[in-house]
């Protein structure tokens, strides 16, 4: 398969070695002065992973045209203006999967619905997501994976075509419910940071227990099945997101509760605005999200605010 993968970052740079591995034709495709592009472009590495010399870099954005399957892996409040600039090049007949977990900010829109209206009808999208660190794939420590998609052929082929030893894949089975877990675990990861930083890990099994209720309770009422929210794209990808060395969200709550600099992406901080504005049009409570919300867009006390969700209401657990 001809690939082209549209990002560089972290995540993007793997997505092209692990598929190379599989024996697809990939090229990479990166602004020319991004700081990760112009490290892969001049040493094939970035500290992670080494490309061989059959991985193509590029920054010309036509290398889509060329692609049967275009992956894209950028932040997720850039993607509205990528479609644009990829619309505008009369883009056809491409299957895109995206390699991504947000909600856009303003209009509560899931990524793939932002692909499918920017985009000519003849084109397709899916959505890749689930657990595991580039650090641990690269070393060849396994993990479980979602493809995701409406069209089930398009679903199928990519599960066969990417599977591997490393990533064993499973049909997904309900789009809204795997892009709205997979975005809000972010929020929790950066929840389960604060904790970190407050000195309360303790909490995180309650944060967890509850988090997946929370969003469960999200996902039905957009139309989602509640039960994706106990699966990978949420409640499975707790341990690398709420635990992990490696998350960066649940790393950017540690340091901002500590007052220290973070210098790396943490989607959850532009999901937990998104999801306030989800949470006030569906009538659905998120009080664990609201409270992330509060201290890193109202200047609020990190600790009186996961203090707060233990003054809510009595009630029963289920």
């Amino acid at each position: 398969m001809k690939i082209t993968v549209i990002g560089c970052g972290r995540w993007g740079s793997f997505i092209a070695w692990y598929l190379n591995n599989q024996k697809h034709d990939v090229t990479v495709y990166g602004l020319a002065n991004a700081e990760s592009f112009v490290q892969l472009r001049d040493t094939r590495t970035n500290g992670l992973i080494t490309y061989p010399e059959e991985i193509k870099l590029t920054t010309d954005i036509t290398a889509v045209l060329d692609a049967e399957t275009v992956i894209i892996s950028i932040g997720s409040q850039g993607l509205r203006a990528l479609v644009a600039q990829l619309n505008g090049l009369g883009v056809k007949g491409k299957n895109f999967v995206l390699c991504m977990k947000g909600i856009e900010i303003g209009t509560g829109k899931r990524l793939s619905e932002i692909v499918e209206e920017g985009l000519d009808p003849s084109n397709t999208v899916s959505v890749w997501i689930g657990p595991g660190h580039v650090q641990e794939f690269a070393r060849g420590i396994p993990n479980c994976m979602v493809i995701d998609s409406k069209n089930d052929e398009v679903k199928k082929k990519l599960v066969e075509e990417f599977s591997s030893s490393v990533i064993r894949f499973y049909y997904g089975t309900d789009l809204i419910g795997n892009e709205i877990g997979a975005a809000s675990k972010n929020v929790i990861g950066i929840a389960a940071g604060m904790l970190d930083g407050l000195g309360l890990s303790s909490l995180k099994g309650a944060l967890m227990s509850r988090g997946t209720r929370e969003i469960s309770r999200l996902i039905e009422a957009f139309g989602g099945n509640p039960i994706s929210a106990y699966g990978l794209c949420h409640l499975g990808d707790y341990e690398a997101t709420v635990f992990s060395k490696y998350s960066h969200n649940r790393g950017y709550g540690e340091m901002f509760v500590k007052g220290e600099h973070f210098d790396k992406l943490a989607e959850g901080y532009y999901t937990v605005k998104a999801l306030m504005d989800m949470s006030e049009k569906s009538g659905v409570e998120l009080p664990i999200c609201e409270a992330v919300y509060k201290v890193l867009y109202e200047n609020g006390d990190p600790k009186e605010a996961l203090y707060s969700l233990f003054e809510r209401s009595l009630k029963q657990e289920f």
